[in-house]
């Protein structure tokens, strides 16, 4: 009986001395804005497919076509891979950054342009507003979760 209240005592002084460390959301913000940025410049300088597949976790899930969700990394890079998304180019940028009070999750919005090319080499562009929630990774890397 002693020795349970001695575990019970020791857990209790851990659990209470545990301090919370606040979390420095500028930085962070300004971690999760690199990483769109990283990503807007993979995605022009590699190509759509390169710059989703770089940056989706493994169990990131993007909606498309339809409202259809495309679920998981690989799915992902598979849809990007369909020919029509080589002659197309996008850009965007956030116009809000948001952080979890622990630090490991954010979410941004902003505007993109999606530019697609036809056959004769004629442009346009389709315009919206984008969401991407971001995870912290165990590298200390941001991938997104859901866009």
């Amino acid at each position: 009986m002693k020795k349970a209240i001695l575990l019970l005592l020791t857990c209790l002084v851990f659990s209470c001395s545990q301090k919370n460390t606040p979390i420095d959301s500028t930085a962070l913000k300004a971690e999760v804005a690199k990483a769109e940025d990283d990503f807007k410049n993979l995605a022009q300088a590699k190509g759509i497919q390169e710059a989703f597949y770089t940056f989706a976790d493994s169990n990131a899930i993007i909606k498309r076509d339809n409202d259809s969700l495309i679920k998981g990394k690989e799915a992902i890079k598979t849809f990007f891979s369909n020919p029509k998304f080589k002659k197309a180019a996008v850009t965007w940028k956030p116009d809000f950054i948001d952080v979890s009070n622990d630090g490991t999750l954010a979410y941004t919005y902003g505007k993109y342009v999606w530019t697609v090319t036809d056959s004769l080499g004629n442009k346009k562009d389709f315009k919206g507003v984008f969401h991407t929630v971001w995870k912290k990774q165990k590298d200390g890397h941001w991938k997104f979760v859901w866009d």
